[in-house]
C-alpha cells in the first residue's frame, strides 16, 4: 500500500517534484558553470550551445524520461522499503540526506547525456510507430523509423560531444564548489538528526515493549500503533541540537557521545528482543553500524585525519548502499 500524509500518496509527489526540480537543476548547472566550446571561441557559439540548446536538450530528456517512466518510479519508491532492509527504519532520512548529495554530485552529471540520447531516441521511435496498433514478436523496425531515431540522437550527441571535456569535470566542480562548501552543514544536521532518533528510539523502548516491536511496524502492516507524539519531540530535538551545534556550544558533544551511547544500546536491545520474539527478524546490524561509525568518529576519536576519514567514507558507504539498492529496484521492478 501506497504511504499516505493527509491524502497526498508520497512516492507520486516525489516523482512530481522530480520533474519539476530535475529540469530546473539542469538550467542553473548551466547558468553558473562556465562551459566553454573545445572546438570554437565564438562567443555567440558558445552562449547559443552551453546557455540555450544544450539546457534545453537535456531538461526535455529528463522530463520526457520521467514522464515516461512515472509510474515505475513511484512503485520503485513504495518497494524501496522492502529491499533496502540492512538501513533501519528510523534512520533512512538519515542515510537518505547523504545519497541524494552523492547523486546528485556525482551520478546526475554522468547519466544525463546518456538519459538524453535515449530519451530522443525513444521519442522518435514513438513518433513515427504511434500508428501502429500492435506488435508481433517478429515485427522489424522500419529503415525509415531507425533513421529518424538515429537523427534525433545527433542532437544530444552533438551537444555532449561540444562540451565533453568540461562536462566530465562537472562532478569536480560540483564537488569543490557545492559538497566541500555544504559538508560541514552536513556533518552537523546529520549529527543531530541521528542523536534526536536515538533519543526517540529510546523513549519507545522504555515506553513500549521494546524497540524490535517499533522496527517491525514497518515490515509488519498488522501491527498499528502511533508515535506522533515522540516523533513531535524528535522533531524538536533536532531543531535544538543544530542550534546548538551551528552556535558551537560545548555541550554538544557530550550530547552527540550520549546518542552513540544510545544507538549501541538500542541496537543491543533490537537484537535481542527482535531475534527471540520474531523468527524472521530483521537485525539491521550494517545500517547500525556505519551510523555508529559516523557519529562515533567525531565524539570518540581524537586523530583529526582518521575521524574525518570515517566520517566521509561512513557517509559515501551509506550513500552508495541507497543508490545501488534504488537503481536494483528501478531495474528489477515487475510492471
Amino acid at each position: 500500500m501506497s504511504k499516505t500524509v493527509k491524502g497526498i500518496i508520497i512516492p507520486r509527489l516525489v516523482v512530481l517534484l522530480a520533474i519539476i526540480l530535475v529540469p530546473l537543476s539542469i538550467f542553473i548547472i548551466f547558468s553558473f558553470v562556465d562551459f566553454n566550446l573545445w572546438y570554437s571561441n565564438d562567443v555567440s557559439l558558445n552562449f547559443f550551445v552551453i546557455k540555450i540548446l544544450s539546457p534545453i536538450v537535456y531538461s526535455v530528456s529528463w522530463l520526457f524520461f520521467l514522464i515516461l517512466f512515472a509510474n515505475r518510479f513511484a512503485n520503485t519508491m513504495e518497494s524501496f522499503d522492502d529491499k533496502i532492509s540492512v538501513v533501519p527504519s528510523r534512520l533512512k532520512f538519515f542515510y537518505g540526506i547523504n545519497a541524494v548529495y552523492i547523486l546528485f554530485i556525482f551520478i546526475f552529471p554522468i547519466i544525463t547525456p546518456v538519459i538524453s540520447i535515449l530519451s530522443f531516441a525513444s521519442f522518435a521511435w514513438r513518433l513515427t510507430t504511434f500508428r501502429k496498433e500492435s506488435w508481433e514478436e517478429d515485427t522489424e523496425t522500419s529503415f525509415l523509423t531507425k533513421l529518424v531515431m538515429v537523427l534525433a540522437a545527433l542532437i544530444p550527441i552533438f551537444c555532449t560531444v561540444s562540451i565533453i571535456p568540461e562536462f566530465l569535470a562537472l562532478p569536480i566542480f560540483l564537488w569543490n564548489n557545492i559538497w566541500l562548501y555544504l559538508v560541514d552543514y552536513l556533518f552537523k544536521i546529520s549529527y543531530s538528526l541521528f542523536t534526536a532518533l536515538s533519543i526517540g528510539s529510546l523513549i519507545i523502548l522504555l515506553s513500549n515493549s521494546g524497540i524490535s516491536e517499533y522496527e517491525q511496524l514497518f515490515t509488519d502492516t498488522t501491527q498499528k500503533k502511533s508515535f506522533a507524539n515522540v516523533k513531535v519531540l524528535v522533531v524538536f530535538l533536532f531543531g535544538f541540537f543544530l542550534f546548538l551545534d551551528l552556535n558551537n556550544y560545548p555541550i554538544v558533544e557530550l550530547i552527540y557521545t550520549a546518542g552513540l551511547v544510545i544507538v549501541i544500546f538500542t541496537y543491543l536491545i533490537n537484537l535481542i528482543r527482535g531475534m527471540s520474539k520474531y523468527g524472521s527478524f530483521k537485525s539491521y546490524f550494517l545500517g547500525y553500524l556505519i551510523a555508529a561509525v559516523f557519529i562515533g568518529s567525531n565524539v570518540v576519536l581524537t586523530t583529526d585525519e582518521l575521524s574525518e576519514f570515517l566520517r566521509v567514507w561512513s557517509l559515501l558507504i551509506s550513500a552508495i548502499l541507497y543508490i545501488f539498492v534504488l537503481f536494483y529496484t528501478f531495474i528489477t521492478l515487475e510492471d
